[in-house]
Formats: structure tokens, C-alpha cells, sequence
């Protein structure tokens, strides 16, 4: 762990009951990674860093109580683990959308164990935007290229024009931001990673299709 990756482990933003909910949540992953690939196996001895605490810095940025949908959640990060963090605030919700049903089924269990804010769609991202309602913010996180993000995103402002949209993004991102903009007109802030140098979480605004 890198000595950003320390100070972040060790702040206060969030209770030891919850950081033990997280832990929790790891140990489940785990787990479950025997016998569904939820996670890249090379990744799995870095699990806490790479994937935990990485998720954990949108709670950090955005801790207010929103109802989210998180897309393509997997085995569900970002999502489920800001649906772990809103215990503390008794409020706000996470919709997380996966279409495979066994990554599906293992969301639901940690749910369960956890009492995450949460509740699972296992259905496509299209169909989600369709159904879901209320909603104030999206994420997502190694599900596609930002331009496809972007276009998924773009479903769900056609019922709430102001929704927040936030993205994690490995070593590339700027490339990818480049190419998006060859599509999209949005305004941008990065959030540079305090778990993995030279990644960022992306704070996407006022995003409309380039004519």
C-alpha cells in the first residue's frame, strides 16, 4: 500500500462499524471468487486496496444520502460499497443494475449480510433507465469506455436532466476523455485517485450529444 493508500485507509469519514461491514464485504468476495469470476484473479491479493478502498473514495467526494444507480455493478463496485457506507446516513439508495444473474445472486447476499442500501436489477442498463425512478446519480466502474458510459448515462437525464454522474477511471483516462469529446459535450472535473497513482474519478456535468 502506498503511503496515500495508508492516510486514506485510516481516516475518519466513515465508523469502524462500517469499516468492518466493508471488511466483511471483502471477505465475501472472496469467497465467492472460487466459484464466480467476479473480480480479475491477479487483482484478488490486492483486493482491499485495489478494489475497497478505490470504490471508497466516492462516498468520500459525494457522501450526501442519493439515490443512485450503479451500472453494470458486477461484483459491485463502486456501488455496494456506497450502499455500505449509507447505513450510517439511514438514508439514500443504490440501484445496482447487473444482468448476469449469478453476480446478481451474490449481490444479494451481501446485502444481506451487510444491510447494505441497496436493492439489485438483474437486468440491462436500457431497461433500467426505463423502469427506475427518483434517481440523483450514476456511477460506474470498469464496465466500458467512457464515449459508451456516457451514452448509457444519457438514458437516465432524459428523466432527470440535473443527475450527478460520476466514473472511475484507470491509467488511460485522458484518452478516453479525448475520444468522448469527439461525441459528447460535457463539462469535467477530475478527482485524482488517492488508491492508485495516475487514476481518477471522473465528475461528469451538463452532458449533451455533439451535433
Amino acid at each position: 500500500m502506498t503511503e496515500a493508500n495508508s492516510n486514506f485507509a485510516e481516516s475518519e469519514f466513515v465508523s469502524r462499524e462500517t469499516w468492518d461491514k466493508l471488511r466483511l464485504y471483502s471477505d465475501l468476495v472472496r469467497k465467492w471468487q472460487a466459484s464466480i469470476n467476479l473480480i480479475s484473479p491477479k487483482t484478488l491479493p490486492e483486493l482491499w486496496e485495489r478494489h475497497v478502498l478505490d470504490s471508497l473514495q466516492l462516498f468520500r467526494l459525494k457522501p450526501e444520502p442519493l439515490t443512485w444507480v450503479d451500472m453494470g455493478s458486477g461484483a459491485g463496485f463502486p456501488g455496494l460499497v456506497t450502499a455500505i457506507c449509507l447505513r450510517e446516513r439511514e438514508a439514500g439508495w443504490v440501484h445496482l443494475v447487473e444482468s448476469n444473474n449469478k453476480k446478481a445472486a451474490f449481490l444479494r447476499q451481501v446485502i444481506l449480510e451487510t444491510g447494505a442500501r441497496a436493492s439489485v436489477h438483474p437486468t440491462r442498463i436500457e431497461a433500467a433507465a426505463e423502469k427506475l425512478e427518483g434517481l440523483e446519480a450514476v456511477s460506474a466502474r470498469a464496465l466500458a469506455s467512457l464515449t459508451e458510459l456516457l451514452e448509457y448515462s444519457s438514458l437516465f437525464l432524459e428523466k432527470n436532466p440535473d443527475l450527478q454522474i460520476w466514473f472511475h477511471k484507470g491509467l488511460d483516462y485522458r484518452e478516453e476523455v479525448r475520444s468522448a469529446r469527439d461525441h459528447w459535450v460535457f463539462d469535467l472535473v477530475e478527482h485524482q485517485s488517492l488508491a492508485q497513482d495516475g487514476s481518477a474519478i471522473l465528475e461528469v456535468s451538463n452532458l449533451s450529444k455533439r451535433n
